[in-house]
């Protein structure tokens, strides 16, 4: 099995058109991946970088929602032209379907289209590309990580003890196949009621635990915020539409520590 995964880890192939390809995963579904990874987007722009943003997420795509995109992308010859959206190169499985219409689709025909996206769409001189992975460890994320040269990868989780164990198959599987886990994000880790206290409603430092228990580097926490929802609801993410909200600060910080990470 380990040699498999050594010949695997050989053949990976970069994703033409980007320095960097940096995943955000998460182990179980309802955590605020997409919407994390559309606004860590935003943010690699805001600090002067080059950015595509990739929805990887096969079945359930938030792309199209979230950016307000209700466009198909143009062909160029056999590739596909990505959208441009508040400065950030697009692509979704959700551009190319009626938004009414479940994927249906096997294993093979996933993958298929993820080596579409990652092959056969233009993208052009980026930093950094995003790609907003499918929750869980199923073919999505085994194509990716086998076949694709990531250079990084961010989980997201909620405190609560179901998602954290999810996350820990996460972990496990990513060592495994050699990916490297940049960090944890503690996200919808509390709110701030009307009287200024912290309301931990889902627990409180399990994320940070987990990332101790297998060394990995804790990110930090994002509170619940009912503006990062109505915006998103909007299209126009809290990054894009609030820049100097305090969450908006949370990801602008995060991407300048990932940009000095990888390109300085």
């Amino acid at each position: 099995m380990k040699e498999n995964l050594e010949q695997k880890r050989f053949q990976k192939n970069p994703i033409k058109g980007t320095k960097f390809t940096i995943a955000i995963s998460s182990a179980k579904g309802g955590v605020g991946k997409s919407t994390f990874a559309t606004n860590l987007a935003l943010a690699l722009k805001k600090s002067g970088c080059k950015v595509g943003l990739l929805d990887a997420d096969i079945y359930g795509p938030s792309l199209p929602k979230l950016f307000s995109i209700n466009t198909k992308p143009k062909i160029d010859g056999e590739t596909l032209v990505p959208i441009l959206k508040y400065g950030i190169q697009c692509m979704s499985i959700g551009f190319l379907t009626d938004k009414e219409t479940p994927m249906i689709w096997r294993g093979p025909m996933v993958t298929s289209a993820i080596k579409t996206f990652t092959q056969k769409v233009g993208w052009k001189d980026l930093d950094f590309i995003i790609v907003d992975m499918p929750p869980g460890t199923g073919d999505t994320q085994l194509t990716f990580s086998q076949e694709i040269k990531m250079d990084g990868v961010i989980i997201i989780s909620t405190p609560q003890e179901i998602a954290l164990q999810n996350v820990k198959r996460g972990i496990r599987m990513f060592d495994e196949l050699g990916v490297k886990i940049i960090g944890l994000i503690d996200n919808m880790s509390h709110f701030i009621g009307d009287d200024g206290k912290k309301y931990p409603i889902f627990g409180e430092g399990g994320v940070k635990r987990t990332a101790d228990e297998f060394n990995k580097e804790f990110l930090g926490e994002i509170p619940i915020d009912p503006e990062v929802g109505k915006l998103g609801d909007l299209g126009t993410p809290i990054v894009e539409n609030k820049p100097d909200h305090k969450i908006s600060k949370i990801y602008l910080d995060l991407a300048k520590k990932i940009k000095l990470q990888y390109l300085n």
